[in-house]
């Protein structure tokens, strides 16, 4: 018994001096215990790689507490059903030091099964030694009970199409919610990559290489919001402007958490097709984030953003009102080519205009009728 709390107290310090790294109003530690994503670090160097550090996502997951996981392996979420062969294949990636995604029967404390779309990464020190793992987990007990069902309802649907194309409704039906299933593994697959920027950012000295980690991170949590408007969508054919920029620019400007930054909305819902949603999101990402490059974040200020149909065309405009500060130039560099690439895809027009500390830039691009309208 001595033992077993001696090994929970090394656990709870090592999750201690890793949470201690960072300031309390360090945004991406926030994100880290926050987030919908059930996430665990364990430290290999201590005896049977223990749990160190878990967020609330994980607890509601598991069923567990942060006291009854810290110290314990994840073993703990094995049982009767969890596969052999899964687990071994995990123990050696483990051991080996890679990354490895699987699928795997999980137990909660109560004894009811989920299953896990675990990834697990190893996170190295400047010198390549692992000083932690990383894993998070998705519950996708509903996709894995429902295989079944979708399998052979696409079978029946494929039959009835062969003998009555009337019934190509239930072929539809079948594709759509293969494209959510295709839609909800993009975004575990772009949450876990920001997970994993966010942990290298973290054990990274480099100032520079830290400030790119940090753009790239906003990059991608930006793609990230698409997809998981596009997931939630009924319609997954057309997608808001409106909606999707009224969450990105909240959630940026909150993020900086400073009282003096105004933010001011004008937003009407805009449609466009869902196959513009990519780069729009971008757009609207490059701009607001130029805006806070150039002050925002420093000195505070206003910012407006507008999304509105104008005179035939689709209109987004970022206005802000800002003490200059002078934006590192391959920062600026690199957005005002990912602007350009972004617009050239949308044919979309970029006008920029500036007079004392207001800028105003106004995006513009033409979408048919049909198609924001239609279904």
């Amino acid at each position: 018994m001595r033992e077993k709390n001696r090994s929970k107290t090394d656990a709870q310090d090592a999750g201690d001096r890793l949470v201690a790294r960072h300031v309390r109003e360090d945004p991406f530690a926030a994100a880290f215990k926050a987030t919908r994503m059930p996430m665990i670090v364990t430290d290999p160097n201590q005896d049977d790689n223990p749990i160190i550090f878990c967020n609330t996502s994980f607890e509601k997951l598991t069923g567990y507490s942060g006291d009854e996981l810290v110290g314990r392996n994840c073993r703990i979420l094995q049982g009767p059903g969890t596969d052999k062969t899964t687990v071994a294949r995990i123990r050696e990636a483990v051991g080996a030091g890679r990354d490895i995604a699987v699928d795997i029967l999980n137990y909660r404390k109560d004894g009811t099964t989920f299953w896990n779309a675990l990834f697990i990464s190893p996170v190295r020190d400047d010198e390549g030694r692992i000083v932690y793992f990383f894993a998070s987990q998705l519950d996708f007990t509903n996709v894995k009970s429902r295989e079944a069902e979708l399998a052979a309802a696409r079978h029946q649907a494929e039959e009835e199409v062969a003998k009555n194309t009337a019934d190509l409704r239930a072929a539809l039906a079948a594709k759509t919610l293969l494209v959510h299933e295709v839609d909800h593994r993009v975004k575990n697959n772009l949450l876990t990559m920001a997970s994993i920027v966010k942990l290298q950012a973290r054990t990274t000295k480099d100032e520079s290489q830290k400030r790119t980690l940090m753009a790239v991170l906003n990059r991608v949590e930006a793609l990230s919001t698409v997809q998981r408007k596009l997931f939630t969508l009924d319609d997954i054919a057309r997608f808001d402007v409106a909606d999707f920029a009224r969450e990105l620019v909240t959630d940026l400007i909150g993020g900086i958490g400073r009282e003096d930054i105004h933010l001011t909305l004008d937003l009407q819902p805009l449609y466009v097709p869902a196959v513009k949603a990519t780069p729009l999101s971008l757009i609207l990402n490059e701009l607001v984030g130029d805006a806070v490059r150039r002050g925002l974040s420093d000195g505070g200020g206003e910012i407006h953003i507008v999304v509105k149909r104008l005179n035939g065309h689709f209109l987004i405009r970022i206005e802000d009102t800002v003490k200059p500060v002078e934006p590192d130039p391959e920062s600026a560099e690199f957005s005002r080519l990912l602007l350009e690439a972004s617009a050239q895809q949308l044919d979309a027009q970029i006008e920029r205009s500036s007079q004392g500390r207001k800028t105003i830039v106004n995006v513009t691009l033409l979408v048919d009728e049909h198609q924001e309208n239609g279904h």
